[in-house]
């Protein structure tokens, strides 16, 4: 038995391990089967996913590197040896990117829809573009001299343009250079007809003469860079690099330049002039043949004329008994529900909140709320809530990465409202998702509660998957409202009964669900699903309950730090990720020998979620409510058209089925989803049994 846990050869490095999640997004905008837009659109995720990645984690360990702090993970990789593998990573994945873009655009053209230049439409279209250009392009775009009276400008995070070089038309001898910026408030290609898109630096372009009058362009390139992002995202995914550094440490400016990508018109004078303003390190320079923002692809993905060319839409439903006139309280008062959001709609309990703040016997709502998105129905109805004067207390978290401003503008609204607003807690970010009803009934005071996996958004309600719990339990909703009181309040335990709340509950609550499972042994079982594995502690008790015996099956879908199938170690472990149709959000766990077995969870398991944030760990008793978590468990880990398994050097091979055995969990829900559904148009059995005993009959 291998006694040494600390092994760096034991761990996977997290930025690498994310890299090889991009990969799978890239390998499904590379699935011939999946419908042409469907493909586009996961090259746009790719696409957006590694903007991030650049901005946040690349300029996270630039930082560390500049700064010579060579801490590092459990996998002991040093900044400077993760920067080198990185690029050369990403230079190499580049060639695939572009033959995939490349084919799915050839392809497009049997359908209709056309990537052209302005050189490349007809002279009709050549004057729509020239009209679209004055009309739409020409006052917004800046044209900038660079030279001794005309310093090099700031350019934005993400911004992007042209650097062009001139000849003055009287004087052949004079030469300059200049920059074009094209702000992000212009769409990425000027379409023509919903069916020809011409990039708007092409069109930019052709019509220098109007933005350098008595200058001719000699060569030009579009450009964007990319910058260490700012303090709110610095708060998420950087927040460890920032822990590293906190200790005085003198940093480089913020906001340095940490990548810069050139279109292949870009030669060495053009690019030689941009860094010698820019200075990015030669390996982060990349240049494409192919568009520089894949992230813009959306625009295209968007076409509803084209809407055949992506994967049909699913209707998320409501089912028994929630598809009834019967009152969602009185529903609750007799059972907890467990909801599978996007089959399932959500709703349930946009309803629940509608309800609460016109319902007369509401005395309070207590919401968590991390993304809620710009149009949200739940802060307006909490807002009205407020309003009738129903005492309303929100937690809005204004550091949820990019949803700063909206929390903002709602935090604000709520406030004018009359509701009660708490600003986050100091040193913590409240990720937890949690809604607390309290109403009269029978002259007595009555909780109802909802906790999920997913935040209060219902546009992302249909793409991720997430599971909601709805329940009347009074031993919970007591819990809850000890958790709203802590965040409301001050506490220095903060320690609940029968929910287990991060920083102090929840990683010591999970080290003792596998401790449990490892002295079962070879009886032991655990089933666990999130988006990522990372905390070393974790790893080395899942490894500990490996060498027991214990069988571990692990549905990560993105980062994983765990090395499966090294011998003596980790030969019980699997792990596999699912990328499909639906982001893969839910956080589900199954302990067989922990009463309950079945757990969900706002958190991953990760030092960020675990020890520097509010957390929620939910036990799901009841038979109904464990068993189909557990069903949706078992279905995903026998997937085998969408899993791709981790191998023990760290990268991962796509399960393979035969033609007429294919198992798509995304799908096989879908279906039974659907005749759960019309089944009930005609009976109402428990939705709960139906649905469960149906996923494993249609797998």
């Amino acid at each position: 038995m291998h006694s040494n846990l600390k092994d760096p050869a034991l761990y996977i490095n997290r930025e690498l391990s994310w890299l090889q999640f991009n990969t799978r997004v890239l390998g499904q905008a590379q699935n011939e089967s999946l419908p042409l837009l469907e493909r586009l659109k996961f090259l746009a995720i790719y696409g957006t996913n590694l903007d991030e990645f650049y901005m946040i984690r690349v300029a996270g360990l630039k930082k560390l590197f500049s700064a010579g702090v060579n801490v590092s993970g459990a996998d002991r990789f040093t900044p400077l040896h993760q920067l080198r593998e990185i690029r050369t990573y990403l230079h190499t994945e580049q060639q695939e990117v572009e033959k995939c873009l490349l084919g799915i655009m050839e392809s497009l053209e049997k359908e209709g829809i056309f990537f052209k230049s302005y050189k490349e439409v007809t002279e009709q279209e050549q004057r729509y573009l020239d009209k679209y250009f004055h009309e739409n392009i020409y006052s917004v775009i800046v044209p900038i001299a660079i030279d001794a009276t005309h310093p090099f400008p700031h350019l934005n995070n993400l911004g992007f343009g042209q650097i062009v070089k001139l000849r003055d038309k009287d004087d052949a001898a004079i030469e300059r250079y200049g920059l074009i910026r094209i702000p992000r408030v212009l769409p990425r290609f000027v379409d023509i007809d919903n069916r020809i898109y011409v990039p708007i630096g092409s069109v930019v372009a052709e019509h220098i003469d109007d933005l350098f009058p008595g200058y001719e362009l000699i060569k030009f390139s579009a450009f964007r860079v990319t910058r260490n992002a700012d303090i709110a995202i610095e708060e998420e995914e950087a927040d460890d690099f920032m822990e590293m550094l906190e200790e005085g440490l003198k940093l480089r400016k913020k906001g340095e330049l940490v990548r810069l990508e050139l279109s292949n018109h870009a030669d060495d004078d053009l690019l030689n002039f941009f860094n010698r303003h820019a200075n990015v390190f030669k390996d982060d320079i990349y240049r494409f043949q192919t568009y520089l923002n894949l992230g813009a692809l959306w625009q295209v993905v968007g076409n509803k004329d084209f809407a055949h060319l992506t994967s049909p839409s699913f209707k998320p439903r409501n089912l028994p008994p929630l598809n009834s006139d019967e009152n969602l309280y009185s529903i609750l008062d007799k059972q907890d529900l467990v909801i599978f959001h996007p089959f399932e709609s959500f709703e349930p309990v946009v309803r629940l909140i509608q309800t609460a703040a016109k319902d007369p016997d509401v005395v309070s709502i207590r919401m968590t709320l991390y993304r809620s998105g710009s149009k949200s129905v739940i802060v307006q109805s909490l807002i009205a809530a407020a309003e009738s004067g129903k005492q309303v207390t929100v937690m809005v978290e204004l550091k949820a990465r990019f949803d700063e401003e909206n929390n903002l503008i709602w935090a604000k609204a709520l406030e004018s409202a009359g509701a009660h607003v708490i600003y986050g807690i100091s040193g913590f970010k409240v990720h937890a998702k949690a809604a607390l009803i309290t109403r009269r009934v029978g002259g007595k005071l009555k909780q109802y509660g909802h906790l999920a996996t997913g935040n209060y958004n219902p546009s992302t309600a249909t793409v991720y998957t997430d599971i909601s719990y709805m329940t009347s339990n009074d031993a919970i909703t007591n819990d809850m409202t000890r958790f709203f009181h802590f965040l409301t309040g001050f506490s220095k335990k903060g320690k609940l009964n029968e929910l287990y709340m991060a920083p102090t509950q929840i990683k010591p609550k999970i080290l003792s669900l596998i401790h449990n499972e490892t002295r079962m042994g070879a009886e032991g079982v655990i089933i666990a699903k999130m988006n990522a594995l990372v905390d070393d502690d974790i790893i080395k008790a899942l490894y500990k309950a490996s060498q027991a015996g214990v069988k571990i099956q692990l549905i990560i879908r993105g980062v994983c730090c765990l090395r499966p199938g090294v011998e003596g170690i980790s030969e019980n472990i699997r792990v596999i990720s699912i990328i499909g149709k639906y982001l893969e959000h839910a956080r589900i766990f199954y302990f067989k020998h922990s009463a309950p077995q079945t757990y969900i969870s706002s958190a991953d398991w990760m030092p960020r979620n675990l020890l520097r944030r509010i957390e929620l760990l939910t036990p799901i008793a009841g038979e109904e409510a464990s068993g189909k978590l557990l069903q949706i468990l078992q279905l995903q880990i026998s997937d085998n058209d969408l899993a791709h398994e981790l191998q023990s050097d760290g990268t991962y091979a796509k399960v393979t089925h035969q033609d007429n055995n294919a198992i798509n969990s995304q799908q096989i829900v879908e279906n039974a989803t659907n005749k759960v559904y019309n089944s009930a148009k005609k009976q109402s059995p428990n939705y709960m049994q139906q649905l469960t005993s149906r996923l494993f009959r249609e797998s």
